[in-house]
């Protein structure tokens, strides 16, 4: 609301309202999130902010004339900020382009924690750890040795938390950092000098892990972006092959690719054959086949044969480049567990510190307790006070469920499709192209006299030849496409006096003779169609096939069964689906007899024929006021009115089709629509993932608020708790990644 208030009364012909893109190389954990929230909201000009953690991008909507008030912001508080390209947007050129885009990709590679940094660490450990060790053997804890090492251990390790803990006290902050300087500084107070030095150790070094087991998540995306190759082998205008950068390659240039390479553009196959591994992309099992005609996706991998192909999308429209594009922007999507926790967390940190500090006051002043003893319990729950691990657990969750759908060839376009794909009750299915290919075939042949069924084949087809009818297509390629040589090809019969029968068929004269090909009704008007042929007729068109009919002027020579068959994994998909508890309804524009057929074929539990796009939507509606979240299904124009309805809309066969990646909620990458029961179990998956992590990090800290209160946990004890917590959540996530 805010945002949408700010454009309309901002924007004027002076004034132009514009997003800034910045990479935070040290923005990792909500921590840092609400530093900046707090310091860019004080900006004149500053209308929204989006932050997506994983990949440290912050999105700044604005009014300024430049980004140096933003930068100047963002250095206030600490944040080493590089500005980027908006995700989505288009790869620009140009030298200026060049080295901006390099600096922004490189402010993306995982931070290098250097040598330095690991012998600091190293020697305020030792030093730390020392100090402790001399405690524990008599010596006292303010003794000047052992005051030394605990500040040597500070000056080496601590420094970096204690830089980030001003930062938050000037921005009236209650992060992590300041709580931890509070509970060194406050261990220093009591004589607690060891003990300070070694929580400070600890949490340093656990920040540092806790960084790098991020990455993780991070390198699941750019495990994608590294998928697609730099360089392509391109024909020059004189013939002549050269290796050019695959950003600088043109649509309609040919490449060439060696057995073994991966693709580096998308394509259409224009010489030679080879099969290729297109799991990257569709996720499919086993390579497929690739002759001239045939698209290919850049990222997927060559298998046996060299073959060149004409490009078809520059490297920033490829569609690996969509399918990262869309998982980029899903991940600044929050899932609803998401905003659960972080509107939990507002109430929760503020709530534990307010709690905290009345330990510390009411007892000594009330009760007349040892102040000492009821101060040091306080710094233990102001150390596990910092919900960093409850948060950041649901996005490391969703990124990797991200990731690993897309792994499988499933496009996901938010976490909130992620999460919510597990609530799906039923899903409708349209028949065409989704449960079936889409393109009718030749199933029976059936002669009614002695003539061999080839002769009668082609004389069909030889009928069929002139006619645009999808079924009439199907009868030549059954003629024509046999498993035979492409040089052998069938001959047709030649014909003349072709007619086309609006509604009934086609007719023509071969060799001599007037020839008829077509439906029931045709039969019937030409007053041939007897007893056994209408048995015949009817036996077909009860199996959900469409029956044709070839006859001469007098009599019925052969009965074709044409029909649109089923994919392969359709019946599995379905069994799949039932065994999750999901119901399966298909919604068609094909008549009942038919819907109902290929139902029967699948087990599908509800099958819906004679139904136009506002039928499917109506269906869509009555679907979702019996169970509440529907899935649906479908592939073509007629189907978006009953995609965009449904409680989730999956697009099949989106691989290369650029209007499904954009628009679906989840895109499946090939025709396998066993993917729709994969995408619910991982969603199920996910959401199991996300409640225990939760639970873990709510848990982990129930526990140790009751031991300080108790007066066994110690400070560095603490410190493991609240750390240990996020480093355990973290891996709980990533388990997403690995799941089959």
């Amino acid at each position: 609301m805010f945002n949408k208030l700010f454009l309309e009364n901002h924007c004027s012909e002076d004034k132009i309202v514009k997003q800034s893109v910045f990479v935070i190389r040290n923005m990792d954990c909500p921590t840092e999130e609400t530093l900046i929230r707090k310091r860019l909201g004080s900006v004149s000009g500053v209308a929204e902010l989006a932050f997506n953690l994983m990949e440290r991008r912050l999105t700044v909507t604005h009014e300024l004339a430049d980004e140096q008030p933003i930068l100047g912001a963002l250095r206030d508080v600490g944040m080493e900020a590089v500005p980027a390209m908006p995700i989505g947007s288009q790869p620009c050129s140009g030298e200026t382009c060049s080295t901006a885009q390099a600096v922004a990709e490189a402010a993306v590679e995982p931070p290098v924690v250097s040598r330095r940094t690991w012998v600091l660490m190293g020697v305020s450990g030792v030093a730390a750890l020392t100090a402790e060790i001399l405690a524990w053997t008599g010596a006292q804890e303010n003794s000047p040795v052992v005051i030394a090492l605990a500040l040597l251990s500070i000056a080496t390790g601590g420094l970096g938390t204690l830089r980030k803990g001003w930062v938050a006290l000037k921005a009236f902050t209650l992060n992590i950092n300041f709580l931890m300087s509070i509970a060194m500084i406050g261990a220093i107070a009591i004589g607690e000098w060891p003990e300070a030095a070694v929580v400070i150790v600890l949490f340093a070094l656990a920040e540092l892990i806790e960084t790098l087991s991020l990455e993780r998540a991070r390198n699941a995306i750019r495990g994608l972006m590294a998928m697609a190759p730099q360089i392509a082998t391109v024909r020059m205008d004189n013939g002549e092959w050269t290796e050019l950068a695959a950003a600088e390659v043109e649509v309609g240039q040919t490449v060439r690719v060696k057995p073994g390479e991966r693709i580096p553009l998308d394509g259409v196959v224009t010489a030679g054959a080879s099969s290729v591994n297109q799991a990257p992309i569709t996720g499919e099992s086993m390579p497929v086949e690739k002759a001239p005609g045939d698209p290919v996706f850049a990222g997927t991998v060559n298998e046996r044969g060299a073959f060149e192909f004409k490009v078809t999308a520059n490297k920033g429209n490829t569609t690996l480049a969509r399918i990262i594009h869309a998982v980029q922007e899903a991940q600044g999507q929050r899932a609803p567990t998401q905003r659960f926790v972080d509107q939990f967390a507002r109430y929760y940190t503020p709530a534990v510190v307010v709690f905290a500090v009345l330990v510390a006051l009411v007892p000594p002043l009330f009760f007349g307790a040892d102040f000492q003893d009821w101060f040091y319990k306080a710094l233990v729950m102001l150390v596990i006070a910092c919900p960093c691990a409850l948060v950041i657990s649901t996005p490391v969750t969703v990124v990797s469920g991200l990731a690993a759908a897309a792994r499988r060839g499933i496009l996901v376009k938010g976490g909130v499709h992620l999460e919510n794909g597990r609530l799906i009750k039923v899903v409708a299915l349209d028949k065409t192209g989704t449960l079936t290919y889409g393109k009718p075939v030749v199933t029976d042949v059936v002669p009614l006299g002695g003539r061999p069924a080839d002769d009668l084949l082609q004389l069909a087809a030889s009928v069929d030849a002139h006619s645009e009818h999808p079924v009439a297509a199907a009868i030549v390629a059954a003629w024509q496409t046999p498993a035979e040589p492409a040089e052998t090809k069938r001959r047709l019969l030649e014909g003349a006096s072709f007619e086309s029968l609006t509604g009934r068929g086609a007719k023509a004269v071969i060799e001599g003779s007037l020839y008829y090909v077509g439906n029931h009704r045709l039969v019937e008007e030409l007053g041939i169609c007897g007893p056994a042929l209408e048995k015949l007729l009817l036996q077909l068109e009860q199996a959900g096939k469409t029956a044709v009919v070839l006859t001469s002027e007098i009599e019925p020579l052969c009965v074709f069964g044409v029909a649109d068959t089923l994919r392969a994994h359709s019946a599995e998909a379905i069994r799949e689906l039932h065994a999750l508890g999901v119901v399966s309804v298909m919604l068609t524009g094909d008549n009942q007899t038919t819907a109902s057929a290929i139902a029967a074929k699948v087990r599908i539990d509800d099958a819906r024929g004679n139904l136009l796009p506002e039928d499917k939507l109506a269906a869509i509606d009555q679907l979702l006021g019996r169970y509440g979240q529907v899935g649906m299904v479908g592939d073509g124009i007629n189907d978006a009115p009953a995609l965009a309805k449904a409680s989730i809309g999956f697009a099949m066969g989106a691989a290369g089709t650029d209007t499904a990646i954009e628009t679906a909620d989840v895109a499946l990458m090939d025709d396998d629509l066993r993917k729709l029961p994969a995408f619910i179990a991982l969603s199920r998956a996910t959401s199991r993932v996300l409640w225990q992590n939760i639970s873990l990090a709510l848990g982990i800290k129930a526990v140790f608020f009751a031991l300080a209160l108790a007066g066994t946990a110690t400070l560095w004890m603490a410190v493991f708790a609240d750390m240990g917590a996020s480093l355990i959540v973290v891996f709980n996530g990533l388990r997403l990644l690995r799941r089959r």
